[in-house]
């Protein structure tokens, strides 16, 4: 996707330095800051500290995590130790845990010297198939939005919640891959824009893409959403997922639930984006069994933003000695999802049709 008229990835080997490069999500949209990944630790911290973030981002980034643990260490006990390491970084994502699974099932039978050059060609594969798979997103759900557009004639209003976009996959996205390529089909689109407090990520990341696309948006504080659909200004809701169980649940950014509670009650259709590599077919009850990150309580306590001088600085919003929950997921119920946007077609929210996506 572009970034001031430039193609840009959120992560990529460089070959001829033999280096995995990241962008720094921390820092935008103030600054773009591109970093290197070099030890295992440094990718944990890249995971954990969200300078990189979104389920099949994080799934991508810790592909790249093992091999930089083989090039110190082809040794397979090390490398399943790395595995663990990098898995434990964050557990509500499935993509993080389905994308080491991949490695380490596909190495079992590697000698030793070859090992490195494995997983970097695996990891590869990994990220090479989350673009296409993102691109495949776009495709069906742009469909989705072109017939509402030939049934209104007017621009399609679009909300969203937290960041789905090319910033939380390798590039193009899960949510606002139909919307990237509806605009570049000429269809008029114009996308509401969640803050998703506490990190913000609609405010500093959504808007951040969909400026550098030129894509009309407007950017509204997390309780808007409920009095847009009222007042029939929202057409279509779509989100991306971190974890999706076997029944159709859907675990997304914290305040997701409430957005597509509001969609219900008033007749607008709430579709969930994203790779099959976000469905957990092992988890068949999603409130129940998804385990809900919480986070540090310093997010909720401190915001972040550039101050007068431009120079990015965090403030404290609360008062002394408040005490501060960070639920960063919450769960939405299948019978609430109109239908899931998978690489492999549109389908329902149900174990029947979700099943079938195994092959």
């Amino acid at each position: 996707m572009l970034v001031q008229n430039k193609n840009l990835t959120t992560i990529w080997y460089e070959q001829n330095t033999d280096k995995i490069k990241i962008i720094d999500q921390r820092f935008i949209p103030f600054e773009l800051k591109i970093v290197e990944l070099n030890t295992v630790d440094e990718v944990c911290f890249a995971i954990k500290e969200m300078q990189v973030r979104g389920a099949p981002l994080i799934g991508v980034t810790a592909a790249y995590g093992m091999y930089i643990a083989a090039r110190k260490n082809p040794d397979f006990i090390y490398l399943k130790n790395a595995s663990e390491k990098i898995y434990s970084t964050r557990p509500t994502a499935v993509n993080l845990g389905w994308a080491l699974n991949e490695i380490m099932i596909n190495i079992n039978n590697v000698k030793k010297e070859n090992l490195p050059n494995k997983i970097l060609e695996l990891a590869n594969h990994i990220r090479e198939d989350d673009i296409n798979n993102c691109k495949s997103i776009g495709e069906h759900g742009y469909k989705l939005i072109k017939k509402i557009y030939e049934k209104n004639d007017k621009p399609v209003n679009i909300l969203t919640h937290c960041n789905a976009g090319w910033l939380a996959a390798v590039d193009w996205g899960t949510a606002l891959a139909p919307v990237f390529v509806a605009h570049k089909n000429n269809i008029p689109v114009h996308v509401w824009v969640d803050e998703t407090r506490p990190r913000n990520q609609g405010f500093s990341l959504t808007s951040w893409e969909l400026l550098n696309e030129n894509i009309p948006n407007s950017l509204i504080v997390d309780n808007v959403g409920g009095h847009l659909m009222q007042h029939k200004k929202v057409d279509i809701c779509i989100t991306g997922t971190d974890r999706t169980s076997s029944n159709g649940d859907v675990c997304n950014k914290i305040g997701t639930y409430l957005k597509a509670l509001a969609a219900y009650d008033n007749d607008i259709p709430f579709y969930i984006s994203a790779p099959i590599s976000s469905i957990d077919f092992n988890i068949k009850n999603g409130i129940r069994d998804i385990p809900i990150e919480k986070r540090d309580s310093k997010e909720v306590s401190y915001i972040q933003g550039l101050n007068e001088d431009n120079i990015i600085k965090k403030v404290k919003i609360v008062p002394e000695g408040a005490q501060c929950a960070n639920y960063a997921f919450d769960v939405t119920p299948a019978k609430y999802i109109t239908k899931l946007i998978t690489e492999k077609g549109i389908i329902d929210a149900n174990s029947s049709s979700i099943s079938k996506l195994k092959n």
